[in-house]
């Protein structure tokens, strides 16, 4: 399992990482800065790497999956409704790679604020 760390400047987070093309890019990239997004519940964040949706993608998702949003080229950590959900679920503006699991609670990604820079390393 891979694992990668997140931080930002109220908090962090660490994942772990399924073995999947597009955490095989992405750790290929890392570390990386970008500036966080927020839509809903939902941050996302741009990371510059090109990949295919794969074929196990969705577009509803548990809270604290992290996602791979090929269009955007980001990073996309859903923690709750998004204007697109339907009740409380995690519904994504479209299908997203799943990548793999937050390790802590998916509650601590509402200390990000829009323009944070997060960091995303190797961990």
């Amino acid at each position: 399992m891979t694992r990668i760390h997140l931080r930002w400047p109220d908090g962090e987070v660490y994942a772990e990482l399924h073995d999947t093309l597009t955490t095989r890019a992405l750790m290929q990239a890392l570390p990386l800065c970008a500036r966080a997004n927020i839509w809903g519940d939902e941050v996302y964040f741009d990371t510059g790497i090109a990949v295919e949706l794969e074929e196990d993608a969705r577009q509803v998702v548990d809270p604290g999956t992290v996602c791979f949003w090929v269009e955007g080229k980001s990073l996309a950590l859903p923690y709750g409704p998004t204007p697109m959900s339907q009740g409380n679920e995690c519904r994504l503006v479209s299908d997203v790679n799943i990548l793999g699991q937050l390790e802590e609670d998916a509650r601590i990604l509402a200390s990000i604020c829009a323009g944070d820079e997060v960091r995303v390393q190797s961990a």
